[in-house]
């Protein structure tokens, strides 16, 4: 997001990034402003957090096992990041500076989902920039098909030509994924319920998204209907390289040219 975002200022855009005092990747540019917020927790029990998580996410484990840690991480990151949610809401002298500022929209990536939550308290147009929703949150929200007979769920393994043992396997963990996105998503519900003032389901804070920039590439993807709100930005992702010399370039050809030859020779007469 930070590209995006100093793309934005580079081409005179206001911009203005908020984000807690302990944060990951965020830091302080030429080509935006920063306010920060006091969160519960330290950069050290952060970064820790973090790399526990990048740890355990490829250790080869048994499927209960395996989602057993998932299901801990969730419940740990559910009570960190909420309250720092709760922190950034109901601090006054941000919400106020925000509320005076009047900005023409929100930049998010929704999946802790604070972003729609102010969004909607701000009444401006929410612009999500994301990879995905967990449990298909994305696909419901914009109404398109995600058939469970036909697209694997998370950490499956399986592939769109899936047998019948794997169909119902895909079957019951679309039912757990449900229950782990009810643990996940329940805090910032009635926190979001609390603050707006009305009952609000996380649905329904996602299906107002005004634009969806989604930082992957369609042939990558499973087939699905895509809105006219939906822009595919695939390469996001990928870092910045710098242009490669003259020589460089020219040993490039050279290697592009001897791979044409080389399939060119296979083809049949």
């Amino acid at each position: 997001m930070r590209v995006a975002v100093e793309m934005l200022g580079k081409r005179g855009h206001h911009v203005v990034v908020v984000i807690p005092e302990a944060t990951l990747l965020m830091g302080t540019s030429d080509y935006y402003t920063i306010k920060t917020h006091p969160v519960p927790y330290t950069q050290e029990s952060l970064d820790e957090f973090y790399h526990s998580i990048g740890h355990h996410s490829f250790v080869s484990l048994p499927f209960p096992e395996k989602f057993t840690s998932i299901f801990k991480n969730i419940s740990l990151s559910t009570t960190m990041f909420s309250s720092a949610c709760r922190h950034f809401l109901y601090n006054k002298e941000l919400i106020k500076y925000l509320e005076d500022s009047k900005f023409d929209a929100v930049l998010m990536d929704p999946v802790l989902p604070c972003g729609p939550i102010i969004a909607e308290y701000l009444s401006v147009p929410s612009v999500y920039f994301m990879r995905g929703l967990p449990c298909g949150l994305d696909f419901k929200a914009t109404q398109c098909p995600n058939p469970i007979s036909y697209v694997p769920r998370i950490f499956t393994s399986s592939s769109d030509h899936m047998t019948f043992t794997q169909r119902v396997k895909n079957l019951l963990v679309n039912a757990a994924e449900n229950l782990l996105c009810y643990l996940f998503y329940s805090q910032y519900e009635s926190l979001a319920s609390e603050f707006l003032q009305r009952e609000v389901t996380i649905l329904e804070l996602f299906s107002k998204a005004s634009i969806w920039l989604l930082r992957y590439d369609f042939v990558f993807e499973y087939p699905r209907p895509v809105m006219p709100n939906m822009v595919f930005i695939g390469g996001t992702n990928c870092e910045q390289k710098k242009p490669l010399s003259k020589q460089e370039q020219k040993a490039q050809n050279q290697h592009l040219e001897q791979l044409y030859s080389f399939f060119v020779r296979l083809l049949p007469n």
